[in-house]
């Protein structure tokens, strides 16, 4: 039974930082892609970030370059998220995300195989 189970999201002031974890079971973690995807309040579910399956490539939506990082332990079959700089308009329901594909070739939400049933992050305005 595959499981995305995600942890770390709760409530922070503006320009603080939280780290996202995800943790993975039932697949072979090392040989998936994995990512990070959110979804504010009455919005679409949209990108955020992935990392291929030796941690060798990294992708960022461009709302949070420079201000995020993605990384993975394919030994403890973990994906993380560092969010640095919070913001507002990050307030969100981050999930976590794998698919066999690489993430070079995620094009929308279809590519991805399984999800996590995500974590709030809360930045208050």
């Amino acid at each position: 039974q595959v499981q995305l189970v995600e942890s770390g999201g709760g409530r922070v002031q503006a320009g603080g930082s939280l780290r996202l974890s995800c943790l993975a079971s039932g697949f072979t973690f090392s040989s998936y892609g994995m990512g990070w995807f959110r979804q504010a309040p009455g919005k679409e579910r949209e990108f955020v970030s992935s990392i291929n399956s030796d941690s060798s490539s990294t992708y960022f939506a461009d709302s949070i370059k420079g201000r995020f990082t993605i990384s993975r332990d394919n030994a403890k079959n973990t994906v993380y998220l560092q969010m640095n700089s919070l913001r507002p308009e990050d307030t969100a329901v981050y999930y976590c995300a794998a698919a066999w594909r690489d993430p070079l070739s995620w094009h929308g939400l279809d590519d991805i195989e399984y999800w996590g049933k995500g974590t709030l992050v809360t930045v208050p305005g």
